[in-house]
């Protein structure tokens, strides 16, 4: 495995998890927003990572083990919209019930801490890649 390749992988977990904070980030800023353009509340979107094989030609020596990160997709949560009494929200029904996102910011909270756990990863990666290659060219003097 070169380098180049260990760095491919990290850049593409690097990516993935700056998609993650940013989707997580347009979660929390629409916690409270009960119309959007979908029509009703705000609904929660999640990232969809998916493995991608190297395009190397390590990936074959190793039966397909090593890959890297890609986001496949932004998925939006299932989850039913949270309904709350406040018959004074001008959104609210003729029975005074309002339909707010599915946002929990605990959960939005958690996945934006987990994610900035593995963006830190990722840079360390490339760190001591840059170290290693350094010192293996210190080696050649």
């Amino acid at each position: 495995m070169t380098f180049t390749d260990i760095t491919d992988i990290a850049v593409s977990g690097i990516a993935a998890q700056r998609l993650r904070m940013a989707t997580t980030a347009s979660n929390l800023a629409n916690a409270n927003s009960t119309r959007s353009e979908e029509g009703g509340p705000y609904r929660r979107r999640d990232p969809v990572f998916e493995a991608e094989p190297l395009k190397s030609g390590f990936e074959d020596r190793l039966g397909s083990h090593v890959r890297s990160v890609r986001v496949g997709r932004v998925q939006t949560d299932s989850r039913p919209p949270l309904v709350r009494y406040e018959p004074g929200h001008p959104d609210a029904d003729a029975d005074g019930y309002v339909e707010l996102p599915n946002v929990n910011p605990i959960e939005e909270l958690t996945n934006m801490m987990l994610a900035m756990r593995s963006y830190e990863a990722n840079l360390l990666i490339m760190r001591k890649v840059r170290e290693m290659a350094n010192a293996a060219m210190q080696l050649g003097r």
